[in-house]
């Protein structure tokens, strides 16, 4: 599972802006943004690069996010 679509959320920036930036389709975006699709992990450290953040924030912890539903 990713965050991509939180820090989308929280920068206020458009799928389709980055899909642009990747050179992606809005398609493969929405994918990954939906966590239908993981991207591979050098288009993950691209998305951080133009987004501006820790690759590390665009991961989830399944660990504590299976802690905190309980």
């Amino acid at each position: 599972m990713n965050r991509i679509k939180e820090v989308l959320d929280e920068k206020g920036i458009k799928q389709t802006w980055l899909a642009e930036q990747l050179g992606k389709s809005y398609n493969m975006v929405n994918a990954y943004v939906q966590n239908r699709q993981q991207p591979r992990i050098e288009v993950l450290y691209d998305i951080a690069k133009i987004l501006g953040v820790n690759v590390k924030d665009l991961l989830t912890d399944n660990d504590i996010k299976r802690r905190s539903n309980e």
